[in-house]
């Protein structure tokens, strides 16, 4: 009971981190969803449109010839990464902007935009990323659902639980 009592403790004794951490938390889910939406438009979970963004990467970036094999089985199962990748990419916006789950959400956010960072190596800005992946490991690291979030009411019922 006691460590329930300090969990909560220090929750309150850091409200602006909390609020801090929840608004970096809603931007990156919002993120998340306008990318859903934007890539649906430009038909990138089609197989054709996937498989072709994939193969510019390959061609274009300067990832390491190992990631590029991994791309390159992805591009050839685009109808099946396609879709699941706009699954994963609208899920982890909702789940982050309603705070729930949040810290697997976040860190799956961060794995998700750590292999796109690797895999647009030299095409872009080398900062346009990073710093979102970056965001998603504080994100999880600091529990950010339990400001503003659908966690902070799951954590008084089960303070303890490593989930949010």
């Amino acid at each position: 009971m006691a460590t329930n009592a300090k969990v909560t403790l220090k929750m309150i004794e850091q409200p602006q981190a909390a609020t801090g951490l929840a608004l970096v938390r809603v931007t990156i889910g919002a993120m998340f969803v306008w990318v859903f939406f934007e890539n649906l438009g430009k038909g990138l979970y089609t197989a054709g449109g996937y498989a072709g963004l994939i193969r510019y990467y390959i061609k274009a970036s300067h990832s390491p010839a190992a990631w590029k094999a991994v791309m390159g089985l992805m591009a050839s199962h685009a109808a099946i990464a396609a879709p699941v990748q706009g699954v994963v990419e609208i899920s982890l916006g909702i789940l982050l902007i309603i705070g729930l789950l949040t810290r697997p959400a976040a860190f799956v956010a961060f794995l998700f935009l750590g292999s796109l960072w690797i895999s647009e190596l030299g095409t872009s800005w080398i900062w346009e990323l990073l710093v979102s992946v970056l965001a998603c490991l504080g994100i999880a690291l600091g529990r950010a659902g339990r400001a503003w979030g659908v966690d902070g009411w799951l954590s008084q019922r089960s303070p303890s639980s490593p989930w949010w």
